[in-house]
């Protein structure tokens, strides 16, 4: 496999979590042993332990998360959006729980293509309405260096912009500091660790170069 770049170890312990995570998670759904099912939830217990240990959090406020998040197998699907405008403008956002400058972006929702998930995120958390234009590419969470506790899989797309007549005035204005456009050469200095290198991505399919990145396995 493709070697990982070098990981804190609270890093480490949240990834081998999300792992047993993911294999309780397949076992309680295709499981029909009550033993082996037994098992299963217990890894989901050591799974939430590992987890709240790596992220300094109570074992307690995860533990609803028992029935949603550790209950589903598979990496998390996200979507992240590159509107650049006819200037060659980036739209960022200032990430309230971090303070870091990203593209806008989250969660899929069950229903809805990435496509639409991508619009939809946008038209959340910065009040602009785009339309997906090209495919940057799929960004694996643990090589692209996001931040998180979980696998995520990133579905990049690049955008235009269609109406910036609500700007900055997104439904989900609590999650966001700030909207802005920023120019390529001038990108802000605090830009959130998953977004460094791919917002340099963005600009090569901008510029043309329409093939898709996808992570490749060590040769």
């Amino acid at each position: 496999m493709k070697e990982l770049p070098p990981a804190k170890p609270a890093q480490k312990i949240a990834h081998w979590a999300d792992r047993l995570r993911d294999l309780a998670a397949l076992g309680l759904y295709f499981g029909d042993n009550i033993y082996e099912r037994q098992r299963c939830r217990e890894l989901q217990t050591i799974s939430l332990e590992m987890m709240a240990l790596a992220t300094a959090t109570d074992l307690e406020s995860l533990e609803p998360l028992r029935a949603t998040v550790f209950s589903r197998p598979t990496p998390v699907a996200v979507v992240d959006t590159a509107v650049i405008d006819e200037e060659g403008r980036i739209l960022l956002i200032q990430r309230a729980d971090n303070g870091k400058w990203a593209m806008p972006g989250g969660a899929l929702e069950v229903g809805e293509t990435a496509v639409e998930g991508a619009v939809r995120e946008t038209l959340e958390e910065t009040g602009v309405e785009c339309q997906v234009k090209a495919m940057i590419g799929i960004f694996d969470s643990r090589y692209c260096g996001t931040d998180t506790a979980h696998h995520l899989y990133h579905f990049t797309f690049l955008a235009t912009l269609v109406a910036n007549v609500g700007f900055g005035n997104g439904s989900h204005k609590q999650e966001i500091l700030d909207v802005a456009w920023f120019a390529e050469e001038r990108l802000p200095e605090e830009i959130d660790p998953g977004h460094v290198t791919r917002i340099p991505e963005a600009y090569r399919v901008w510029r043309g170069d329409v093939r898709p990145y996808f992570d490749q396995l060590a040769r």
